[in-house]
């Protein structure tokens, strides 16, 4: 079958292994590249063998393309989003999906009403560590899921980071920045998410660029830095989360924990695509490792893009989707608006991972029937 042939927008420090990842994929083609630093566009097409190096406008014009990566930064994500649907193509972007509720909604409108697909990361949950522990439950395992913590603890990147500036705005945080992974993982082994409250703040505010030629400029923090708060999902687990750039030393707090009925279950770092998985049932001493169900490397970005070129042809809903990076978005935006209005916050969207999983397997199950 023909490849699907795409063209990424944003050629920034994550678009090297989108593309070192992509050059040898059964359903996927990157036959151009974009960004608007022409130069830098340029540096990854003689890097990659890529043939055609455009500026926006050339890229969504060309025909041949049915596909955009959008690898932009974080504020250009849904206007990107949106152009590309409006020129006729998929599209799958880099987390978050949207800064606003607002333009998130239309990036999935807009895909629904012209019959074209919109996808968004992460895919971390489609590797092995998310996965397995998935199965874990599902096979009853640690019985009824109840409960979950869920911690990122760090210090902020711009020790790191030569422009770490997007961090402290609008749309940066560690909520906006590492949440998506967290929040992806739990929707994925718990189910869609009912309400939220919680607190924010900025807790250390005095920053400085740590590296680079900006290295010693202060930074200016505008969004909450550390947000601690309790999540509600439909099935009736209860997780605590917080997200911080404010644990300035060590943290040993686990990644991801989900509790249940009959045991524990040990979650891998969710921006990882691999890791171990331990179960400690009740009435245990000891933890036990669980055997992957396949195998994953560390990285893996553009298996949900894979994943959801293979479900355009096969006429199915994809799992890394622009409803589920919708539902992801919105519980977002529930922690600082918990925290700002003082009260639990309901979402209004919701989505049932384990419904799009019940029907792929379904659907394999016919294909393989016949």
């Amino acid at each position: 079958m023909e490849k699907m042939k795409a063209g990424i927008i944003g050629c920034g420090n994550i678009s090297a292994i989108y593309l070192e990842n992509l050059k040898n994929n059964p359903v996927i083609e990157v036959v151009a590249v974009a960004d608007l630093i022409l130069e830098r566009a340029q540096e990854r097409a003689d890097e990659f063998n890529i043939a055609n190096v455009y500026n926006v406008d050339e890229l969504l014009q060309d025909n041949d393309i049915q596909l955009v990566l959008n690898l932009t930064v974080p504020g250009s994500h849904a206007i990107t989003d949106l152009a590309a649907l409006e020129a006729g193509k998929h599209v799958y972007a880099e987390k978050p999906l949207a800064i606003s509720l607002e333009d998130g909604r239309k990036v999935v409108e807009l895909a629904e009403e012209k019959g074209l697909y919109v996808g968004s990361a992460p895919d971390t949950f489609l590797g092995s560590g998310i996965q397995t522990a998935r199965k874990a439950i599902e096979d009853g395992l640690i019985g009824k899921p109840i409960a979950a913590t869920s911690f990122f603890m760090g210090g902020g990147p711009e020790a790191w980071h030569p422009n770490p500036e997007f961090f402290y705005v609008a749309g940066g945080g560690p909520m906006f920045d590492m949440g998506p992974y967290y929040l992806t993982a739990l929707i994925t082994l718990l189910g869609p998410i009912r309400r939220i409250s919680a607190s924010a703040g900025i807790q250390i505010a005095d920053r400085k660029i740590g590296s680079g030629p900006k290295e010693g400029t202060a930074l200016q923090v505008q969004t909450p830095t550390h947000l601690a708060g309790t999540i509600d999902f439909t099935a009736g687990a209860i997780a605590t989360m917080i997200t911080s750039f404010d644990i300035r030393g060590a943290s040993d707090l686990p990644r991801i924990e989900i509790y249940g009925t009959e045991g524990t279950l040990s979650v891998p770092d969710p921006n990882y695509f691999n890791g171990e998985v331990k179960v400690r049932r009740y009435g245990q001493d000891t933890w036990e490792t669980i055997k992957p169900v396949f195998e994953s490397g560390s990285n893996e970005r553009g298996i949900g893009v894979t994943e959801m070129v293979e479900s355009i042809r096969a006429g199915r809903e994809h799992k890394a989707s622009g409803k589920l990076a919708y539902h992801v978005l919105e519980a977002m935006h529930s922690f600082q608006r918990s925290s700002l209005e003082g009260k639990h916050i309901q979402l209004e969207s919701s989505y049932d991972a384990f419904a799009v999983n019940r029907t792929d397997q379904t659907e394999t199950e016919t294909v393989e029937s016949h």
